[in-house]
């Protein structure tokens, strides 16, 4: 190899080490986020549970993937993965809202500490 191809082969090292820190940060930022989210669903499933409401709430998963469609749009991302990724997480939550609302109705208090996830827009 010259130097000039280990000069360009070092500088594309150093520009993917660059780029791919940048994603790590990007993903951990995620991680934490959703982990927010899904404290707040949390509380979400064990209101509907006291309260009888069903887990799931089809008119508003119909309005958080139009509204987060738009927002993919608007960001330049393909509204049919934003959707697909919604989509996953509604069904997630759905499933810990259903878990929530068995422990409840078996007379178990939901536990706080308990990993769940909300529906999108709850």
């Amino acid at each position: 190899m010259t130097i000039s191809n280990t000069a360009t082969g070092d500088a594309v090292r150093e520009e993917l080490a660059r780029l791919r820190d940048s994603i790590d940060n990007i993903d951990a930022a995620v991680v934490h986020m959703l982990a927010e989210r899904f404290k707040c669903t949390q509380q979400v499933g064990r209101l509907k549970a006291e309260h009888q409401l069903p887990p799931a709430d089809p008119d508003r998963e119909a309005r958080q993937i139009t509204r987060l469609r738009a927002l993919a749009e608007n960001a330049k991302l393909d509204p049919a993965f934003a959707e697909k990724f919604l989509n996953f997480i509604i069904a997630e939550v759905i499933r810990h809202h259903e878990r929530i609302a068995e422990d409840t109705v078996g007379g178990a208090t939901p536990s706080a500490n308990r990993t769940t996830t909300s529906s999108p827009g709850e």
